[in-house]
């Protein structure tokens, strides 16, 4: 009863914190609001508070970057935990049926080995029709069980298969922006860490690109979150479909989204860069119901080249400081490290 009654009460708080905070109540984001409301997620905790306190508003770039950040590794936990305690299992019955046919197999050996002795006695015509039906008997008993087991094994071995699926379900889903579909901020950090490390081994270049949209809270206050959402999704998917197999684009973080550009010099990285600054701004965003276009999507982009000594810290940060150059020179246009002030690469 106290259990029902705690829980009734951390939803009323949840849904009082949402419409405080003018949060919609969707399914997600009442998880997310029980969550802080349970105080059993200090991470979620931490980050919400210090949102209340300032009372930052909840946009949903906000929100889905606290569920990605903080529920994700909560969810993986509980899954792989789940899968833990279900391959346990799975193995604990199959290690008791090879047990049991351990046992049935050393039975049989025993049977045959009396069958042998007995054969080497005189045998009257009846004894011998009761010692091969007695054989026969056992014999089918055995197969009737090494059958049976084959099944179960089998069984089993499916069951370990549906858990592994699972388990790269849950894989993938810890490793993808729940919004735009491409990566998230912890698979871009483990990406980038292995493409650095792979790098400086190889002595091939390795570009980054920090990409930003620009003036994207007006698509928020203007159009409402669902269009910023949007917004979104179309530079996600305008980024991917221009990049090749061994590179990754990664939602950094709000609207701003990070590309890694393996086996690419400075000048081709930058080049492509413009390819993609280029593509996104030739997409209208139009409202669906009414035809209407409510402009065009624009993105700022800094790029940086790995040298001998960076970390990964010291690379996004000259990335970022190639951005904000970008950002605070008029916006949709690319700038590179290699580039003077006055050199950065502008929409025709």
């Amino acid at each position: 009863m106290y259990q029902q009654e705690r829980e009734q009460a951390l939803a009323k708080t949840a849904l009082a914190l949402m419409s405080e905070c003018g949060v919609r109540p969707t399914p997600d984001n009442f998880e997310l609001f029980y969550t802080y409301a349970s105080g059993g997620n200090p991470d979620l905790g931490k980050a919400m508070d210090a949102l209340v306190a300032s009372r930052h508003p909840f946009t949903t770039a906000i929100l889905e970057d606290l569920r990605s950040q903080c529920l994700s590794t909560a969810r993986t936990t509980q899954a792989l935990d789940n899968a833990s305690i279900g391959v346990t299992a799975t193995l604990s019955a199959v290690m008791q049926k090879l047990e049991a046919a351990g046992r049935d197999a050393g039975d049989y050996g025993r049977t045959l080995s009396r069958a042998s002795g007995e054969l080497g006695a005189e045998l009257s015509p009846a004894d011998l029709r009761r010692f091969m039906d007695r054989l026969i008997a056992e014999t089918r008993a055995v197969e009737t069980r090494t059958n049976a087991l084959e099944k179960e094994l089998r069984a089993s071995s499916e069951q370990v298969n549906r858990l592994k699926a699972q388990l790269d379900d849950v894989r993938r889903e810890s490793l993808t922006d729940g919004l735009t579909g491409v990566a998230n901020r912890k698979a871009f950090d483990t990406e980038f860490a292995a493409a650095i490390s792979e790098a400086n081994r190889s002595s091939e270049p390795l570009c980054l690109l920090m990409c930003d949209i620009d003036h994207f809270k007006r698509f928020n206050d203007n159009w409402g979150h669902q269009t910023g959402d949007r917004v979104l999704q179309l530079v996600a998917q305008g980024l991917s479909e221009n990049l090749k197999g061994r590179d990754t684009v990664a939602r950094f973080g709000g609207e701003e989204f990070a590309v890694i550009l393996r086996q690419t010099s400075l000048a081709n990285a930058a080049g492509l860069a413009d390819l993609l600054r280029n593509y996104v701004q030739s997409k209208k965003l139009v409202k669906k119901s009414t035809g209407e276009t409510l402009g065009t999507i624009t993105i700022s982009i800094g790029v940086a080249l790995l040298s001998r000594n960076d970390s990964t810290a010291s690379l996004i940060q000259r990335a970022d400081a190639c951005l904000y150059r970008a950002k605070h020179s008029g916006r949709n246009r690319v700038v590179s490290e290699d580039q003077s002030a006055g050199a950065e690469t502008t929409a025709a």
